[in-house]
């Protein structure tokens, strides 16, 4: 017994290598993201935390509302024959070997920056001079027709570049100190800054905050809701376009913009009536090898229509919508998507298969389009199976996965071949046997825990009441979340080496002039 066990703990160090050079195949990030083979935080396929219990608990209430059927199951996850009408679909249990989509694109920065090039430098690569300027211009413009029917402002003097680049560095700020309003910079207490405060006064920075404009006047031809921000978001994803080409493999999903939990905990009951509730849903398509954000999408609630916020929320088709265009630019590059359950179905799979773009999703019962899909598949045997089972069927190039984990979670998926197997590692029970499929999802999933956590460094906690201008400060963090990772993969931070929040506070006196800032040849 003892011989045993002390071979299966020399087994270990080799079964975790084996897992992290397949983690490396998948294209995890190991230094923009920390290391990604034992580590296992927020991720169900790997932790027992009780965030980990708490999601696999949700899978299984999926479970149990679906009743079983109501002929006698079939031996723990055991391959059955496949019903007629599922063989008709042309579902079956014969598994054949799948290759991967081909790759031969080179992912990274699309231009070398020089060694002494600045958080500014980074910044700008997204939010160049000329679109500073042009928010002068139309901040001055709403400014002049805003006095011309409502009366004169005797304290208002029109904004220069400079100050708008003081303005941006000072909402900015509040990413950097965490504190709920910018504000505070001049009150005195414990978020005041008195070097940032001496370069504007606070009556002048109100001032340019009541007139702020990214677009003043609506134009004869826009009837979109977010007309006053959309050309900053257009021109913001082109240079993310020209910036950075990503890699293989990416991931669908809405970023951390909810309320920090904190300042919640610590509001008055009266100050929550007084905000109100976020008007959009932000989605993202992400590089999963660096946390570059490619593409994004903004889905404004415009009343309670059928196309409402709390409508998509519950609608997959809807979410179907947001992954085709988030994904509008990525047909014919192999690209490999992770997606969640309210995206993932059949139909949007063989959709974007026909355009050379590769998925692998997690699929629920409840919150999926479960169109096309195998019955059988979706419904779970009385007698719980052991870890590590599985079960699959496949339809020409897409398989659908059921696999046992202290609850069943069935993945969509025609980037992986069926028949090639993977290991989900724990780091007290050891490794648990698992299609190839499963476990890149849970590395992928993993990645977006962490990646939360590290955009968050960077969340403005500005909060408008306008709700265009909130989408405006996300598209703020991201661009600086953006402008980090390409200052990491660049050759100036071998010289200067910045943390996430050493850069954030870098780009804040850069912005606000308080630091000799020479252009980058």
């Amino acid at each position: 017994m003892a011989e045993g066990g002390g071979g299966a703990r020399r087994r270990a160090p080799a079964l975790l290598e084996a897992a992290r050079a397949r983690y490396e195949s998948l294209h995890i990030s190991d230094d923009v993201f920390g290391e990604s083979g034992a580590d296992s935080g927020g991720n169900p396929f790997y932790s027992t935390s009780a965030a980990s219990r708490s999601s696999s608990a949700a899978s299984s209430d999926d479970e149990r509302e679906r009743p079983a059927p109501p002929a006698s199951p079939a031996p723990a996850l055991a391959l059955r024959e496949p019903e007629d009408d599922e063989a008709d679909a042309g579902w079956s249990a014969a598994l054949r070997d799948c290759p991967p989509p081909r790759f031969e694109d080179t992912g990274g920065p699309t231009r070398k920056m020089p060694p002494n090039a600045s958080a500014m430098d980074f910044f700008q690569l997204f939010v160049p001079d000329n679109v500073l300027k042009n928010m002068v211009v139309q901040t001055n413009m709403y400014a002049r027709k805003f006095q011309e029917r409502f009366g004169s402002d005797g304290a208002w003097a029109e904004v220069t570049l400079a100050e708008m680049k003081a303005f941006l560095g000072y909402v900015i700020s509040t990413s950097v100190s965490h504190c709920e309003s910018v504000l505070s910079i001049w009150s005195g207490g414990f978020y005041s800054n008195r070097s940032l405060a001496l370069v504007m006064s606070q009556a002048r920075f109100e001032k340019i905050l009541k007139y702020f404009h990214v677009v003043a006047f609506r134009s004869s031809q826009s009837s979109h809701g977010l007309y006053k921000v959309q050309p900053f978001l257009d021109a913001l994803q082109g240079s993310f376009h020209a910036a950075f080409r990503p890699s293989q493999t990416q991931v669908l999903h809405e970023p951390l913009i909810d309320e920090d939990p904190v300042f919640i905990a610590t509001c008055t009951e009266r100050e929550l009536r007084k905000r109100k509730k976020r008007k959009f849903s932000l989605w993202v398509r992400q590089c999963s090898s660096t946390g570059f954000i490619v593409q994004i999408y903004v889905h404004l609630k415009e009343g309670g229509g059928p196309d409402g916020l709390d409508t998509l929320k519950s609608k997959p088709q809807l979410h179907s919508m947001v992954a085709r265009s988030l994904c509008r630019d990525a047909a014919g590059k192999n690209y490999i998507i992770f997606t969640g359950p309210s995206i993932t179905s059949l139909t949007l799979f063989e959709e974007f298969e026909k355009q050379g773009i590769y998925c692998c999703g997690l699929l629920s019962p409840r919150k999926s389009d479960c169109t096309g899909l195998p019955p059988s598949m979706l419904a779970s045997p009385a007698t719980p199976p052991a870890r590590g089972q599985h079960q699959i069927k496949t339809k020409g190039n897409m398989s659908l996965i059921c696999w046992y984990n202290k609850g069943h979670f069935r993945f969509l998926t025609n980037a992986y071949s069926p028949v090639q197997q993977g290991v989900i590692i724990k780091r007290r029970s050891g490794e648990i046997p698992c299609p190839l499929a499963v476990e890149a999802f849970a590395a992928h999933l993993s990645y977006i825990c962490r990646y939360d956590d590290k955009y968050s460094k960077y969340f403005i906690s500005h909060k408008p009441n306008k709700t265009w201008q909130q989408v405006f400060w996300f598209a703020i963090s991201i661009a600086v979340n953006n402008a980090y990772i390409l200052y990491k993969m660049s050759d100036a931070y071998h010289v200067s080496r910045y943390s996430r929040a050493q850069f954030g506070e870098r780009l804040v006196r850069e912005l606000l002039g308080l630091e000799d800032v020479s252009p980058a040849p």
